[in-house]
């Protein structure tokens, strides 16, 4: 386990893969952290230098006072990439993680030379939506959302499994202002005019039962892009690196390699 100290805020990640590899960066969704991730890593060709990061207020990494803006969550992986030496890489962004790719590939072409979108949008929900979230969590805590977050999060086959209790645990025990100010984040960020100005490889990945981004809308993102290319997980919900870990890495590899990366 490493820590990087970026000034106000300490941000847990990994390095996995050989010091010359091709770069590739994952960032999780809300109420996650790195281990999301876990299911696809032993999946993805050799050669791979994956940096993954716990987002402010999540998993290990410590948890400055809500609210955060998206900006501030863009130059976390920012100046977590420059310290590390992460430049033209592949960034992986799922739920929040695909708006924080948005809003990197946005700022900093140097760093990000191919994106993939992951059930995520442009823009997600409405300021009402997560205000009303934010007040379920500060009154009843996290675990107030659990049931219906578990509900958006997977497909009815999957939720039947005694893994659901794993996913499930992971989003309760985070700290509720980790939760909160990323929502507050989500809550404030329109990527629409800004991503549809971007111009380098991309890839949309939706779930047929997503709850949280449905496949249509991660589609209308994806298509800002010209010559994006879009992969529907049928019978998967929101975190389909978990129900389908085969068929994601496939499609990750693909486009990795389609891309020239590897």
């Amino acid at each position: 386990m490493k820590m990087a100290d970026l000034g106000d805020v300490r941000l847990h990640y990994r390095i996995d893969g050989p010091e010359d590899g091709a770069p590739v960066v994952f960032a999780n969704s809300l109420g996650t952290d790195l281990r999301l991730w876990d299911p696809v890593m032993p999946l993805l060709p050799a050669g791979l230098r994956i940096l993954r990061y716990d987002k402010r207020g999540h998993g290990l990494s410590t948890c400055p006072p809500a609210p955060y803006s998206m900006g501030q969550l863009v130059s976390d992986a920012e100046r977590l990439m420059d310290l590390h030496g992460f430049k033209d890489a592949v960034f992986v962004g799922l739920s929040i993680g695909g708006l924080i790719a948005q809003g990197l590939a946005i700022k900093r072409l140097d760093l990000v030379r191919a994106i993939v979108l992951s059930n995520t949008g442009a823009k997600i929900g409405t300021r009402d939506m997560w205000a009303d979230r934010i007040s379920a969590v500060d009154s009843g805590g996290i675990e107030a959302l659990a049931d219906a977050t578990m509900e958006r999060w997977f497909s009815a086959a999957f939720r039947k499994t005694p893994e659901l209790e794993l996913w499930r645990n992971m989003l309760t025990r985070q700290e509720n202002a980790g939760y909160t100010g990323c929502a507050s984040a989500i809550a404030g960020t329109d990527f629409y005019s800004t991503t549809a100005a971007l111009r380098l490889p991309a890839l949309g990945i939706a779930g047929s039962e997503d709850g949280a981004t449905p496949p249509d809308l991660v589609r209308e993102t994806i298509e800002l892009i010209p010559g994006s290319k879009m992969h529907l997980m049928r019978g998967a919900g929101h975190l389909p690196c978990v129900e389908k870990p085969e068929e994601y890495a496939e499609a990750l590899t693909g486009f990795v390699r389609g891309v020239g990366h590897i």
